[in-house]
């Protein structure tokens, strides 16, 4: 799909893929979404075989040793190619950190307690690695229970072809909120709002993930409840909207070409009514235009 976007053979966004996950065990997904790893040599073997397969990235899970992360990072490196990893667990994400992993991907979304003032000045005065708490994954829950129509707005549904419509609405049931994937959710929703808060203040590198795909959590509306989160949480809207393109393509490797609108730079801009600095989920949930690479994909002026 990548290559197919880059060939202009079907419109869709700039695409950064990684390969099959690394990991110790199956888990989540099925098997050939990942790469079952034992030890550090394999761990770099998979990477490698991750780049030449054509990954951009790639992606670790928790739960892999200090030494294999390291073996990770250091084989990726070498291809002038970044690491994210899946982390919630405090020593895991220093031995991520200290094993030279870029991106920490998803840190205090999963219900984990408070983490340790050190963890956090440690990775925010290293401007070396970024985070991405993904916490827009635990707000569907509630924002379903207290508006249950939003599992019919009709925008989304033309977004999907009428069989998987047809598999999304049925996955439901009658009652989302009792699906497993919600259960310890209270939990979750009180440790995110003390971690969000504390990566925030921090000053850390921080980027925006909603982890779209998961139970309630549509592609169609994630970003822009992501972003009102963070502001809902003490980020401003500024800091908010630069974590969305400035800092994401610094974060992607790409912070030369995109994020900015300059001189030198892709045209890729969207216009938005009204203004996000007042109100930003009003506001970036009512894209207006949208222009990739100076070719205006929804929008414009009419035709004459």
């Amino acid at each position: 799909m990548r290559e197919r976007i880059n060939r202009n053979e079907v419109p869709g966004p700039r695409m950064t893929m990684s390969g099959p996950w690394l990991i110790h065990r199956n888990a989540i997904f099925p098997p050939a979404c990942q790469v079952i790893i034992n030890n550090p040599a394999e761990a770099a073997q998979a990477t490698e075989a991750n780049i030449q397969g054509g990954a951009d990235t790639i992606k670790c899970q928790g739960g892999l040793t200090f030494e294999e992360y390291k073996a990770v990072a250091e084989t990726a490196h070498r291809h002038g190619i970044k690491v994210n990893a899946h982390l919630n667990d405090e020593q895991a994400i220093r031995d991520a950190y200290n094993a030279g992993v870029d991106i920490l991907q998803h840190v205090g979304s999963g219900g984990t307690p408070a983490y340790s003032a050190d963890l956090i000045k440690t990775i925010a005065d290293s401007n070396r690695v970024a985070v991405v708490p993904t916490t827009e994954r635990v707000a569907p829950w509630g924002a379903t229970i207290d508006f249950p129509e939003r599992l019919q707005d009709p925008q989304i549904r033309k977004e999907f072809p009428p069989d998987l419509w047809a598999e999304v609405q049925s996955s439901f049931g009658k009652d989302p909120h009792t699906l497993g994937y919600f259960q310890n959710q209270e939990r979750r929703d009180f440790f995110t709002d003390v971690s969000l808060g504390q990566w925030i203040k921090s000053g850390a590198v921080i980027g925006m993930g909603t982890d779209n795909g998961t139970p309630l959590n549509f592609h169609g509306d994630a970003l822009w409840r992501d972003a009102k989160m963070f502001v809902d949480h003490g980020m401003s809207p500024q800091r908010t909207i630069s974590a969305l393109t400035r800092v994401g393509a610094r974060i992607l490797g790409k912070g030369n070409q995109l994020g900015t609108i300059e001189p030198g730079k892709l045209a890729d801009i969207i216009v938005v009514q009204g203004n996000p600095l007042f109100d930003i989920a009003a506001s970036l949930s009512n894209v207006k235009l949208v222009m990739k690479d100076g070719i205006i994909f929804k929008g414009g002026p009419e035709p004459r």
